[in-house]
């Protein structure tokens, strides 16, 4: 598997635009002239020493006429001023912050707050919004480091959202940290699900990428599953079929597992549809099916020139034989409905299934299972289930593909498939 096709994307920025999410940031708590004055007057709370009110209601006004650099100018001047009481450097270093971002001078915002910060005149509220912007910054200008420390600063003040979780996970995983990359991942998911959301793709992606860079193939195939549950996407599917089959020697799971494949239209490949076909073709009374399978593999392009001629040879063998049980579907009938045991009922269901009665197939199979004395029930449960998948009843398909766990035979990674594949029905 090539690890290219297992890139990950980068989680979008909290409140959608980086830029609005520092304007946000500190939008809000810009002084009005008329608050610097009244400030001036209140003797309860913290307030702007006198020896800068000046300066700081000249700062003010500029800011607010968009005037960036004449303000940090003003604020500069009330900088030098001293003595100024913590609450002086604060209120500048907010301003500051909020003209730097204005100006598009990240690095300097990032100071400024990290200063409003250390002043240890914010309240919980600016601290909180103050370590989100630097958080921001940071993980902008990949400081993945300081992004991290501040991300969790606001998990431990619990102010951290989805978004924050993700990019404290991304961050991790871009400083190429699988260990830490998959333990955020799993508080993410976790964070996600107790909050009511969907958990991000990524978060999923971050895990599977690591785990196929250390070839960690149970890990690989775990994230593979979860994703599949997430999403249902095709490609997952492919991959994950892919790694399933890839040890598998025996063909009756081979066949379950090309059947999955069929069922989640995961095939990549025309060899794919051939060795399928030619399964099917060597199992008894299924040339039907095969010859569909064959069909759809020739239909999809997937087939190339230097498998022509085999998928022709092998597309007029299947055509015969299957005409023949076709033509002979009245006495298989008659047959199934004689014979106390259900065999032949579940026999004669796979082959309706094969010329995609499914109906049929689902009425033949349900007495056969209803007689008992069936060979081979995962496959009775298989087909039902697929059967009854097409006439969307999707209650008694579920129901067929659950039954697969009373099957004493059934291989553990064949039930998982199509469990997971149950799972995904709606």
């Amino acid at each position: 598997m090539n690890s290219k096709k297992h890139s990950v994307r980068r989680a979008a920025p909290i409140c959608g635009s980086f830029q609005r999410c520092l304007g946000l940031a500190v939008v809000g708590v810009a002084l009005s002239v008329a608050a610097l004055a009244a400030q001036a007057a209140d003797t309860k709370g913290p307030q702007i020493s006198r020896s800068i009110a000046k300066q700081m209601i000249a700062a003010q006004k500029a800011l607010q006429g968009n005037q960036f650099d004449e303000g940090l100018k003003n604020l500069a001047e009330a900088e030098a001023v001293s003595p100024l009481t913590p609450f002086d450097h604060k209120t500048i270093d907010e301003l500051k912050a909020y003209a730097y971002i204005k100006t598009n001078n990240m690095k300097a915002a990032q100071v400024a707050y990290e200063e409003a910060i250390g002043t240890g005149a914010a309240t919980p509220e600016e601290v909180t919004r103050y370590s989100r912007a630097v958080f921001q910054i940071s993980y902008s200008s990949q400081q993945y480091g300081k992004a991290i420390e501040y991300g969790k600063k606001l998990v431990d003040s619990e102010a951290a959202n989805a978004d924050t979780y993700a990019i404290i996970t991304q961050s991790y995983y871009l400083q190429k940290d699988c260990k830490n990359a998959v333990v955020w991942s799993d508080k993410s998911i976790a964070f996600a699900r107790k909050s009511g959301e969907a958990p991000k793709e990524n978060l999923y992606l971050f895990k599977l990428q690591c785990a196929f860079d250390n070839n960690d193939t149970p890990a690989t195939i775990a994230a593979l599953e979860d994703l599949i549950r997430l999403t249902g996407k095709t490609d997952y599917w492919n991959k994950l079929l892919r790694f399933v089959i890839q040890d598998e020697k025996e063909d009756r799971n081979i066949l379950m597992i090309y059947r999955v494949m069929m069922a989640t239209n995961s095939f990549s490949s025309g060899s794919n549809y051939i060795e399928m076909a030619q399964l099917l073709a060597d199992a008894p009374a299924l040339p039907g099916e095969a010859q569909a399978v064959l069909d759809k593999g020739i239909a999809s392009g997937l087939i190339g020139a230097d498998q022509k001629d085999r998928s022709s040879r092998l597309q007029s063998s299947l055509k015969s034989r299957a005409d023949t049980d076709r033509n002979g579907l009245p006495q298989f009938v008659a047959e199934a409905a004689k014979n106390p045991a259900g065999e032949l009922s579940v026999k004669l269901g796979e082959v309706y299934y094969g010329f995609g009665d499914y109906q049929n197939a689902v009425t033949a199979i349900t007495a056969g299972l209803q007689k008992g004395s069936v060979k081979h029930l995962d496959d009775a449960y298989v087909y039902l289930g697929l059967a009854q998948a097409q006439l969307k009843n999707i209650a008694d398909a579920k129901k067929a593909f659950a039954s697969l766990k009373t099957v004493p035979t059934m291989s553990p990674k064949i039930l998982k498939l199509w469990e997971l594949y149950s799972d995904r029905l709606s």
